[in-house]
């Protein structure tokens, strides 16, 4: 037997311990139901026995909302070695086959709503098998779900690929990150220490399960012992509901959740005494308005799914401008674009290495190659850090430049790869702008070529109709030529600061 094994701790393990000290105790509450460890790890053993027929490192697509059967696929695909490619349910059919085609899924697994899409990515690639719903309050009957009296967990090495989330595409199409279930057991860790996560907390999944801040705030309070309150799709007056009867005392949020739970607030009274803590980015004054009204304490955090997620904490106004500490687990410094290191207070790149650094982009060794160079995970994020140890986000690097809808990555590049498709447009520079709503909006600034016209609304829906709706722009502007530098590249610095 591979002496590996006995220093090798995986989902499916927490599992069973949860189930087997917690007992009936919730682990989950999901539509009027609850659903205690026991429940939780006989459920996933039962799933992780009809998917036994996948060979290790396996990609098993999932195209669904907040379901349970999450929850059960992050325990299973650890008992079989298994690789979740989780997919956003916002992008668009052909980004969704482009993550389809760029990890060839054996099995994909959808809700009722994704049905449609699924079948097409199993009519369109001879490489996915199977299609299957696992939509409903009775998803335990799939025949997916087997006995599992006999089930044995197999091996894995502590680097393996357990998860691939697609981010931002930088040159057009999405980059599969992955991430190993060391990663994200670690990036759980850091949640427990500093959010002090036990079997007393009780989280709102309001964020999805296939956003790495979802990911981590769901699976760290799953790990502490604590409950986990599924919610399918975000609904204020619901969620304050939630709150108020499960006695939530976590809740992760990305603008402009705050605000739309903030006016809520306004209209109907709710006891939300137990919420200690909410995390997040948003304004201060949203912020300010959402302690007030809630009694709760606002953390900030820097973070990215290359490295797992959040790398930095702190209460939003103890260090007013701040991103946090840096966490115990990641080591960070910050260089020049000849990878020189800064002293304290110095803008440059954020870099980042320790075991939350994620196992690399899928199918990217090139990009790899780049990304590690030197030793150090190269964020393309800029930032400082103060002579106490805080960390200020100062933006993104020109060729990764990035905008943030609502807590989603945006790159200029993707969005002005499908302005350009439209046969009217000559020149054409995106950029993010502030948001009153969504903390950053997205603006394109447009040249069309002689004698073609188009309007604001038509541009916003064609680029709608090729990808995902959060990426389209909200804000457009015609002139009749783009301005550039000395040489004849669009000046980018210059139409920011005239449109802005």
């Amino acid at each position: 037997m591979n002496s590996n094994r006995v220093r090798q701790l995986s989902f499916f393990d927490m599992y069973e311990k949860n189930a087997r000290n917690l007992e009936n105790m919730t682990a989950i509450h999901w539509n009027g139901q609850d659903i205690s460890h026991t429940d939780l790890y006989l459920h996933t053993a039962q799933l992780a026995a009809g998917l036994s027929f996948l060979a290790p490192k396996t990609r098993v697509a999932v195209l669904c909302k907040n379901l349970p059967v999450f929850f059960h696929l992050f325990g299973a695909a650890a008992a079989l070695n298994l690789t979740l490619v989780l997919i956003n349910r916002r992008l668009s059919g052909s980004e969704i086959r482009h993550i389809i085609e760029d990890t060839t899924p054996c099995l994909i697994l959808c809700d009722n709503e994704m049905a449609a899409q699924a079948a097409q990515m199993t009519d369109a690639f001879s490489f996915v098998e199977q299609c299957i719903v696992v939509d409903g309050p009775d998803e335990n009957l799939s025949p997916l779900y087997q006995d599992s009296k006999n089930f044995t967990p197999k091996a894995f090495e502590k680097d393996d690929p357990y998860i691939i989330i697609h981010t931002a595409a930088v040159h057009g199409k999405p980059r599969g990150a992955v991430l190993s279930q060391e990663n994200i057991l670690l990036a759980n860790l850091q949640l427990i220490q500093y959010y002090t996560l036990d079997q007393k907390t009780c989280h709102a999944d309001i964020l999805p399960l296939f956003h790495i801040m979802g990911i981590n705030m769901a699976l760290a309070t799953l790990q502490a012992g604590g409950k986990n309150v599924v919610v399918e799709k975000f609904d204020p007056l619901q969620t304050l509901t939630l709150i108020q009867e499960q006695k939530v005392t976590l809740l992760g949020s990305f603008p402009p959740i705050l605000a739309t739970l903030s006016d809520a607030l306004e209209k109907e009274t709710f006891d939300l005494t137990s919420l200690t803590i909410t995390a997040g980015l948003d304004a201060p004054d949203t912020v300010k308005k959402w302690e007030a009204a809630a009694g709760t304490t606002f953390w900030t955090m820097y973070g990215q799914t290359e490295t797992s997620g959040l790398i930095t904490f702190a209460p939003y106004f103890e260090k007013p401008g701040s991103a946090g500490r840096i966490s115990p687990l990641a080591h960070v410094k910050i260089a020049d674009d000849l990878d020189n290191f800064l002293p304290a207070g110095e803008t440059g790149e954020i870099l980042v290495k320790g075991p939350l650094v994620f196992q690399g982009y899928w199918n990217a060794p090139d990009l790899n190659a780049h990304t590690f160079r030197q030793g150090w995970h190269h964020t393309g994020d800029l930032g400082l850090i103060d002579a106490n140890g805080f960390l200020f986000f100062k933006g993104r690097k020109a060729e990764k430049e990035l905008i943030k809808p609502g807590g989603e990555n945006v790159f200029p590049a993707e969005v002005e790869k499908a302005i350009m498709q439209h046969d009217a447009v000559r020149e054409v520079c995106v950029f993010g702008v502030p948001d009153p709503r969504f903390g950053e909006g997205i603006k394109a600034v447009c040249s069309l070529h002689p004698g073609k016209e188009l309007t604001k609304e038509e541009l916003i829906r064609f680029t709608g109709s090729l990808i995902a709706g959060y990426k389209k722009p909200r804000y457009v502007a015609f002139v009749p030529d783009l301005p550039k530098t000395a040489d004849g590249t669009i000046d980018r610095a210059q139409i920011k600061q005239t449109f802005s």
